[in-house]
């Protein structure tokens, strides 16, 4: 699915903006390890999820020249990286208003929907295998940096890089017992994290990682002000 961006230049990489259809569904969200968070039933209605982490390239069309692309490891393929949660919304901001679109961050729950495959998930550990170098670049095969997105194989939907590669900023603040309530009050409908927090929360490890940090159910999260060259972003595409 493609989206008018008649007043972005985005010839480095025109698939910059694509989404994937993820239709809504219930899971079973998180994984009972101290990388996770209790196991817990979420319902989430149909959402569309880029099928590529933000770009350089993209990066670079969107922002002004006062903001020029933070990234250390440069390519315009490569995922921008870099960035805060608070930058990332200055982002989505003007892209909004130059396409017209509503993008935004995926909630957590819509992230880890997506990485297990959706209602084509067939219980990988990882965002599209059980193998982790058939999808992920991390910390033993990306020689200690990033790689351009698209190269290893998608998971379930046709998604890409949602291990591995770069951290993924969510919408959601971080808490410790959040899903816990959650799990205590049944199934959940759309959950958006809970409403006070001083951290973000960070999904699918990066080129850094051991494989475990890399699973669907890893959870990672920082201040909102923090920065780094393992972290980055994707978008949703919320409806008009």
């Amino acid at each position: 699915m493609q989206h008018p961006t008649t007043q972005l230049d985005l010839t480095a990489f025109p698939q910059a903006l694509d989404t994937i259809c993820v239709e809504g569904g219930t899971f079973m969200m998180g994984k009972d390890d101290e990388l996770s968070h209790s196991p817990h039933s979420v319902k989430l209605t149909d959402f569309h999820i880029c099928k590529y982490p933000v770009t350089q390239a993209l990066w670079e069309a969107v922002m002004p020249a006062d903001k020029p692309n933070p990234s250390f490891f440069r390519g315009p393929r490569r995922p921008v990286e870099q960035v805060n949660w608070h930058e990332v919304q200055e982002f989505i901001k003007i892209l909004n208003k130059k396409t017209g679109h509503t993008y935004r961050l995926p909630t957590e729950a819509e992230w880890e929907y997506a990485a297990r495959g959706g209602k084509l998930s067939q219980g990988f550990t990882y965002a599209g295998s059980d193998k982790l170098k058939e999808v992920a670049w991390f910390g033993q095969n990306s020689h200690g940096e990033t790689k351009p997105v698209g190269l290893k194989r998608p998971n379930e939907l046709g998604i890409y890089d949602m291990s591995g590669n770069v951290w993924e900023w969510c919408e959601d603040r971080w808490s410790g017992d959040y899903y816990q309530q959650c799990a205590d009050l049944g199934t959940v409908e759309n959950p958006p994290g809970p409403d006070t927090g001083s951290y973000r929360v960070l999904r699918g490890g990066c080129w850094l990682r051991a494989p475990q940090g890399c699973g669907s159910a890893c959870r990672n999260y920082r201040v909102p002000e923090y920065r780094d060259d393992d972290f980055g972003f994707r978008l949703v595409l919320s409806p008009r």
